[in-house]
């Protein structure tokens, strides 16, 4: 009985710890079954039975399990396989964003970079420009260095309207003075004064002030200023004969300008009694363009009897070229009469040419072997027509 219960107990050593305890409960009964025989045999076959029940139930029971490990596997393949796909998905999905992104990524680095490139072309020029603004703010401090800058303005629109030799600049006149610039004027008539001086400190100073008094006060000074710098250029360079009775005083600028009219009326109009011209620069271009147009008027004049000689000799030629035309009109026209006198005999000659193909020749029939000698039309071998031993032949113009 021990040997039974050590080999039932191997077998199902790989099963499940409860089937192992339902067991081991069985062979403890089975191992008393001696006693319970003694005490009842029918016990022993229920305990029989209730084995044989228990080894059904757990051959049962291995069915299902294998069945449940079977489907667990198979389910388990499944989901691996699904789950797979889904992270090859994934993957994919991934890896097309990843290079979207590094593709727009790179897109934006380039066209920053491009950005940056323009940026720092711009701070360049405006580091360049800051430099030329301190440099025009360096000249404009200066007095002599703001005249010329004043100057090289004016001297440049003078350049440039004027030929050379209508103008002149620091030339001295007779009281001492050395005008900026004096444009020589058309009929002989004495040269204009431009100065190109302006109280650009004082302006300055007015155009800074924000507090109330402390404009009027600049305004005031600014005033004094330009009126001082006015009857300046009404005694040094009015001088009477030898200059015009009117001087230009250049400013600039147009913004100076437009406010020196605006705020400062008063003292315009004590430089228009003293003859005194304040122009900007787009005045003074156009009163060079003026004296441009009668300095080329007055040249026009001066030149006239040349012009009238020029064009008597242009008559005089054309003349000439007027007997040559109607020369070789006449040859042209005698030209025209031999070839119309060509044509008449060409018509002649064709009609003639017509009427000599439209001829019949008779002649013998030996003629037919013997072809007329240096003859230009050429003979038809084909008879026509057959009477009395004589053949008749058409003549056929070869042209």
């Amino acid at each position: 009985m021990t040997d039974f219960i050590a080999r039932l107990t191997a077998f199902f050593a790989a099963q499940p710890p409860v089937l192992i305890a339902v067991i081991a409960a069985v062979a403890i009964l089975i191992a008393g079954a001696p006693i319970l025989r003694r005490g009842s045999d029918r016990a022993a076959d229920e305990a029989q039975e209730q084995l044989s029940e228990l080894i059904r139930l757990q051959s049962e029971m291995q069915g299902r399990l294998s069945a449940m490990t079977e489907a667990f596997s198979t389910r388990q393949g499944e989901l691996n396989q699904a789950v797979n796909q889904r992270l090859d998905g994934m993957s994919h999905r991934i890896g097309a964003t990843i290079a979207e992104q590094t593709k727009s990524t790179h897109d934006n680095l380039r066209q920053l970079q491009e950005r940056l490139a323009v940026i720092d072309a711009a701070q360049n020029n405006i580091q360049t420009l800051a430099k030329d603004v301190v440099g025009l703010q360096a000249i404009l401090s200066n007095k002599q260095t703001r005249g010329a800058f004043g100057q090289g303005r004016m001297e440049t629109i003078i350049a440039d309207g004027l030929p050379i030799g209508a103008y002149a600049f620091q030339s001295t006149l007779s009281n001492g003075s050395r005008p900026d610039c004096t444009v020589r004027m058309p009929n002989g008539a004495p040269p204009l004064v431009i100065d190109a001086k302006f109280p650009l400190e004082a302006w300055n100073a007015f155009r800074e002030a924000t507090a109330p008094e402390a404009r009027r006060s600049a305004g005031q000074q600014f005033r004094r200023d330009l009126e001082v710098h006015i009857r300046d250029i009404a005694e040094k360079y009015l001088i009477a004969g030898e200059t015009q009775d009117t001087a230009f005083m250049f400013v600039p600028s147009e913004s100076i300008f437009a406010e020196i009219h605006e705020h400062f009326e008063a003292s315009v109009q004590k430089a228009q009694r003293a003859r005194i011209v304040i122009v900007s620069p787009s005045l003074l271009m156009l009163s060079i363009q003026v004296i441009q147009a009668v300095l080329k008027d007055q040249r026009m004049r001066e030149q006239a009897h040349l012009i009238q000689g020029e064009v008597a000799l242009l008559m005089e030629d054309l003349g000439r070229l007027d007997e040559r035309t109607r020369k070789l009109q006449a040859h042209f026209l005698a030209a025209q009469k031999d070839v119309e006198q060509i044509v008449t005999s060409n018509e002649k000659l064709a009609r003639r040419g017509g009427r000599i193909a439209a001829l019949e020749l008779e002649a013998p029939a030996s003629a037919e072997a013997e072809p007329m000698p240096n003859s230009s039309p050429r003979v038809n071998p084909q008879p026509v027509e057959s009477r009395t031993g004589l053949l008749k032949l058409r003549v056929v113009d070869e042209d």
